[in-house]
């Protein structure tokens, strides 16, 4: 009879022990449960991250930007750059030139618009030479999808994606400003005349406006009010070209 009491409390002792081990064991599932919540977050934001450095370098090649991402469907058609007289050197900074153009620079040429125009431009009946490199930084390795290779006047229009470009963008991309009645610093007035051509035909309004297509001749022509000049119709293209 008198170890009952000590039976009793030996139960209760019991019962408490087991109590607080099943309590330590739910405590322990739910910090394993929450440290299995924490890894799987943070695997999912590594592979988030991953996929989101993938995209954006792909295609872009040493730019590391996706190249689509800064080419405008409709091209400026305004053109900012020197107002002085010419000669006119390629920029020494071309990307700071590109970017003013609204273009990206790339680290590789695209191909899926591929097309080349040609600009004379004359002044007082001489041509002006369009320099080599417009729209390259060959030091960076970046090239914009509108550029020059030669001092030809030969414009490579080499895009990543379908799109339009503009002889404005081209000549901010020169750094030559470009009006109705202006090149750089040279403007029309009572004794001389600014005009514009593509294909040899007139072109009214805003040079800046004119669109690329494959092969066209643009010619922007400045000199006396009267002069005669030839405007070339058309270039003669390179085979494959």
């Amino acid at each position: 009879m008198p170890r009952k009491p000590a039976r009793k409390g030996s139960d209760e002792r019991r019962a408490r022990a087991a109590a607080l081990r099943e309590q330590e064991a739910r405590a322990q599932g739910r910090r394993r449960l929450l440290t299995i919540l924490v890894a799987t977050v943070a695997v999912l934001a590594v592979i988030a991250g991953i996929t989101i450095a993938l995209v954006s370098t792909s295609g872009g090649g040493p730019s590391g930007a996706a190249p689509e991402a800064g080419i405008p469907t409709a091209p400026m058609t305004t053109a900012s750059g020197r107002t002085t007289d010419p000669p006119w050197s390629a920029p020494a900074d071309p990307a700071a030139r590109v970017r003013a153009a609204g273009l990206p620079m790339l680290g590789e040429e695209g191909n899926v618009e591929h097309i080349h125009a040609h600009l004379d431009v004359i002044v007082d009946g001489k041509p002006v030479l369009v320099p080599a490199n417009i729209g390259i930084d060959e030091q960076a390795q970046q090239i914009s999808p509108l550029h020059t290779h030669e001092a030809n006047g030969v414009i490579h229009i080499e895009s990543p994606v379908k799109a339009t470009f503009s002889l404005g963008q081209f000549m901010t991309e020169w750094e030559v400003a470009l009006t109705q009645d202006s090149i750089g610093g040279l403007k029309a007035d009572v004794g001389n005349s600014f005009r514009a051509y593509v294909n040899g035909k007139p072109y009214t309004g805003n040079p800046a406006a004119i669109e690329f297509t494959a092969h066209d001749e643009i010619a922007i022509v400045f000199g006396p009010a009267g002069q005669k000049v030839d405007v070339p119709s058309r270039y003669d293209w390179p085979e494959g070209e």
